[in-house]
């Protein structure tokens, strides 16, 4: 038999209800704060991720698939959201719109790398990107929007912990003093962050490899090199979450995965979202857009891995309950009720209301047991007698009363009680 690949998952019926409880309160919250869904390709030319991620990152290096088209061009399936609204930004000309841009998307990605808990192969987010808006205000308002989400799917054991990592020029002075801390321990680092010691010694501190993680617990942190101008906008970043009520932590070991990230960065953990914990990161990317070809837009966004954020609101037991089932299921005793049934259901339908018949020529005492399991709010009986009077008896399968209902009446009848 075919089997799924390592590291997808299937969400069956049973499941996916889950799913939308997550997706319809990020599309709440997000149009809370006044932004708009885009949606772009899976694949993107491979250049984009390259350039735009990070050459020195693991997800360009180890994690991405990419592969030739039948053109013999690179593409990669995206491994993140924020590259492809970035490009999609640039290519459609709304650097000269109306500022700040603001978006949201629900993406599937894909990263090659070991599935582990709350961490697949093939994976979904919820993000959110804003672009033009410079200020700590504007990272403040994507903090207080995924703080919110965050608290609107019930979350309470989730924190949030910020730092930030500065812009070029103070981060050039902090990867120097990254680079004399480092060379003496260079044995003992892992052969990635032999490599990322020459291109970016900031990613050593991200390496998730014990010994790797040991030397970089004494490493100089970046705070201590920030220039005034990061050092004001962090401070004001911090004053604004503390005014909405946004409780955090400043923690100076997080820089993220990322290397377009600059200034602010953050994280909401969780311990019930694994060894990393992580459920939500993001932070500000000043020089993305330069980065993938364009001229230089301030931006800042975030996002957020449904299937950790699962994890954690079933370990908080926050998952909301199952869907019911329909809101009346006909139920017909011989041929020609059956007949009936169908086409009531229709009508039944067209005025809005769920509903089911039988497909499967299950007797009445079947078809009620099939109505129970499958939750229908009432069972609507036609027989004989019920196509002579053109009323059926219903049932309320809460509080097992019957009425006789009029065909033609049946709709609103639904409609008054559910």
């Amino acid at each position: 038999m075919i089997q799924i690949p390592k590291g997808c998952k299937d969400v069956l019926p049973s499941q996916v209800y889950a799913w939308h409880k997550i997706e319809d309160t990020a599309r709440k919250i997000a149009a809370s704060y006044a932004f708009k869904e885009i949606r772009t390709p899976v694949f993107e030319h491979t250049e984009l991720f390259a350039r735009g991620v990070g050459d020195t990152t693991d997800i360009v290096n180890k994690e991405m698939y990419t592969f030739l088209d039948k053109g013999g061009r690179s593409v990669t399936l995206r491994p993140e959201g924020t590259a492809g609204v970035a490009r999609a930004f640039l290519e459609h000309g709304l650097t000269g719109g109306v500022m700040p841009f603001k978006a949201y998307y629900l993406i599937s990605a894909f990263r090659y790398e070991r599935p582990q808990a709350g961490r697949l192969r093939e994976f979904h987010q919820f993000g959110c990107e804003l672009y033009g808006a410079a200020g700590p205000a504007a990272d403040a308002e994507v903090i207080s929007l995924a703080d919110g989400f965050l608290k609107a799917l019930g979350l309470k054991e989730v924190s949030l912990e910020l730092n930030s990592i500065g812009c070029k020029q103070c981060r050039a002075r902090y990867h120097a003093a990254l680079k004399a801390y480092f060379a003496p321990h260079i044995g003992e680092m892992c052969a990635d962050c032999r490599v990322r010691f020459e291109k970016n010694p900031m990613r050593i501190l991200d390496c998730k490899e014990e010994g790797c993680r040991a030397v970089a617990a004494g490493a100089p942190r970046m705070l201590e090199y920030l220039c005034d101008d990061c050092r004001a906008h962090f401070d004001g970043v911090q004053a604004l979450l503390k005014e909405a009520g946004v409780a955090f932590t400043v923690d100076p070991s997080i820089v993220r995965g990322l290397d377009y990230y600059s200034r602010t960065v953050f994280e909401f953990v969780s311990a019930a979202a694994g060894a990393q914990g992580t459920v939500l990161g993001g932070g500000r990317y000043d020089t993305l857009l330069e980065q993938v070809g364009g001229k230089s837009v301030p931006a800042v966004g975030f996002a957020a891995g449904m299937e950790r954020l699962l994890m954690v609101m079933e370990a908080e037991n926050c998952l909301p309950r199952q869907e019911e089932g329909v809101a009346c299921y006909l139920a017909g005793m011989d041929e020609a009720a059956r007949q009936k049934a169908f086409l009531l259901a229709a009508d039944l339908r067209r005025a809005g209301v769920s509903c089911e018949v039988d497909l499967m020529d299950r007797s009445v005492k079947a078809q009620f047991k099939y109505a129970d399991k499958t939750g229908a709010r009432f069972v609507a009986v036609l027989g004989e007698r019920e196509l002579e009077e053109g009323a059926a008896e219903v049932k309320d399968m809460k509080n097992s009363c019957a009425e006789r209902v009029k065909f033609q009446e049946l709709a609103n009848y639904i409609q008054r009680r559910t």
